[in-house]
């Protein structure tokens, strides 16, 4: 018989909680955002309550067992030789009841979980102010689990309490029973499964998957950042911070990571630190490597958890440093991509930074010459779709190409080689050309052409205000200042019988316009409104105007299919003029 790679073990419920407690059972998640709604924590007592089952618990040994040493911040006696793979949330909710211990909502307040219990009516609730008010409840059952409460006095108090037209004759022993019958939920039986630590991550994953109807899915992000939150709970907490303040704006006399335009998640960041550290982006291995466990030979070795946790708690200062989050901002904003809609890939922000962090630690670049050719860098990987796909692969190629560079010359040679690979002369003549047929709303390619109006200071359409000042994400109120125009508007279209969205709709049929004028326009033919929006400007003016814009002299008497050719040509060489400048920049 092929050897199990798990365990069943029994528990009862006092047991859990107490190796909680000690450590010994690894649930650092009390002091992170508690994902379930309130209602589900009463209705998890409530099964317990009538004696329903509850689920089955997923654990991972941890392959310490016997290191006595503390963890995280809550001083453990003990290292937890037991991670929670599946079962967090339903720990959670039992731990912070039973234990009276505050847990961290999804808005990051500190709060208590109260659930009430009328013993009336064997009934629980979402504790409130009416439900304290009432002397048929017991407000807040976690007084029930109080190690230093006397229960035959509080069931006495409690019964004093009840005014007598609330009780029914003879129900004063089915009240009693029904507290001693919740108190003695701290005996509910839990089944656990418990993995060998000699299992892969992949072989964990797997075992997830079959056993867990939920369909969520385990990444190797999930088992790194649970890894840190046992060996490292410090680092884990700062990471969901900073990924809390990149999303809310501080006072204005606060340094934050805050910004309009990335706000990376835990995940993100560790990804971030993870090529800085092992120069790795896939993760597949590095849930190992943290552990200590040497990827030949398979065994464990604490020196060499601590020698890598070093390497990481290194580069975790590096990718948090506000300095250099701020200057890596810079970049997007250099690169044109001023308004966080235009950006259609995290993953090549989340790559982009970590180069730029390479070249600013690894090769010491001082920011304005760094800002300029990885700006270059993150135009190019937006409008290729780059880091799409399989981005872990692309990052790992790119990577083991950078680290073989030896000095800043050569890291910016192995960039410009790869631009120059991935943006030839028949990328710009044909393939961007070709990736512009098309009516999608999030094209990469269109959004490189944005980006190169705002490198180029080119003004809106029929405007003298400019693209980057309109595309600003500070905004000038709820609608947007600057709105996607079609030139030939669609129920002018229509009316020429072309009906579909597909060709309507087209990326080449649309020009930068702000939306007051956009709004003016509604469905004229072209050729009413444009002669009237170009007197505003003298010839000059709309060459230059018309140039940026990939319009021409009468465009809006062509035939429409020929237009939208011609102006794919027009868009393809204006951007490559955008990405030129940023060149120049760099020079």
């Amino acid at each position: 018989m092929q050897q199990l790679l798990f365990k069943k073990v029994e528990y009862p419920l006092h047991k859990l909680l107490e190796d909680i407690a000690l450590g010994e059972i690894g649930l650092p998640d009390i002091q992170r955002p508690f994902v379930w709604e309130t209602t589900r924590v009463r209705d998890l007592f409530d099964s317990m309550y009538r004696g329903y089952p509850i689920g089955m618990l997923l654990f991972w040994e941890n392959g310490y067992a016997g290191e006595h040493r503390s963890i995280g911040t809550d001083a453990k006696q003990k290292a937890p030789r037991l991670l929670v793979v599946d079962g967090q949330q339903r720990l959670t909710a039992l731990y912070a009841v039973m234990k009276g211990v505050p847990i961290v909502d999804a808005d990051f307040r500190q709060r208590r979980l109260r659930i009430a219990f009328n013993p009336l009516e064997s009934r629980f609730e979402v504790s409130n102010s009416a439900i304290a008010r009432d002397p048929t409840w017991i407000p807040d059952i976690t007084v029930l689990w109080n190690p230093e409460l006397h229960l035959h006095q509080f069931i006495t108090d409690f019964l004093a309490r009840l005014p007598e037209h609330k009780v029914p004759a003879n129900q004063g022993k089915h009240i009693v029973d029904a507290i001693q019958k919740l108190v003695n939920i701290i005996w509910y039986p839990l089944t656990a499964l418990e993995i060998s630590y000699g299992a892969s991550e992949q072989e964990v994953a797997e075992i997830f998957v079959r056993i867990n109807s939920g369909g969520r899915t385990l990444y190797q992000a999930d088992f790194i950042l649970t890894l840190m939150s046992v060996s490292w709970d410090e680092g884990r907490k700062e990471l969901e911070e900073f990924s809390r303040q990149a999303r809310q704006p501080a006072s204005h006399r606060e340094s934050s990571p805050y910004n309009p335009y990335f706000q990376p998640s835990p995940d993100q960041l560790l990804r971030v630190e993870v090529s800085l550290a092992f120069r790795r982006a896939s993760l597949k291995d590095v849930y190992s490597i943290l552990r200590g466990r040497d990827l030949e030979t398979k065994q464990i070795s604490l020196e060499q958890r601590e020698k890598q946790f070093g390497l990481l708690k290194k580069a975790h200062a590096t990718v948090l440093d506000l300095r250099h989050w701020h200057e890596f901002l810079k970049v997007i904003v250099r690169a044109g991509y001023v308004h966080p809609l235009m950006i259609t890939s995290q993953s090549a922000l989340v790559y982009t930074y970590a180069i730029w962090l390479m070249g600013k630690e690894r090769f010491g670049f001082d920011f304005h010459r760094l800002r300029n050719i990885m700006a270059r860098w993150l135009f190019m990987s937006l409008l290729t779709g780059r880091y799409s796909g399989s981005a872990d692969t692309r990052m790992e190629l790119d990577l083991a190409l950078l680290d073989r560079a030896e000095s800043a010359d050569d890291f910016v040679r192995v960039l410009e080689q790869e631009m120059a690979a991935a943006l030839t002369s028949d990328f710009w003549e044909v393939t961007f050309p070709t990736q512009l047929v098309t009516a999608s709303a999030r094209s990469p390619a269109q959004f490189a052409y944005f980006a190169a109006l705002c490198i180029l200071d080119a003004p809106a359409l029929y405007s003298t205000m400019k693209v980057r000042e309109l595309l600003s994400p500070t905004g000038y109120g709820k609608r947007e200042t600057l709105e996607r125009h079609h030139l030939f508007p669609r129920k002018y279209l229509m009316s020429q019988g072309i009906t579909s969205l597909r060709e309507t709709n087209q990326v080449a049929n649309y020009a930068l316009l702000e939306a007051c004028d956009n709004l003016d326009i509604r469905a004229e033919a072209p050729r009413d409104y444009a002669p009237r929006y170009e007197s505003r400007f003298s010839p000059d003016e709309l060459e230059l105007m018309y140039r940026y814009h990939a319009l021409f002299p009468k465009w809006y008497e062509m035939d429409y299919q020929e237009f939208l050719q011609e102006r794919r040509k027009r868009m393809a060489a204006i951007t490559r003029e955008g990405f030129a400048k940023l060149a120049d920049w760099a020079s």
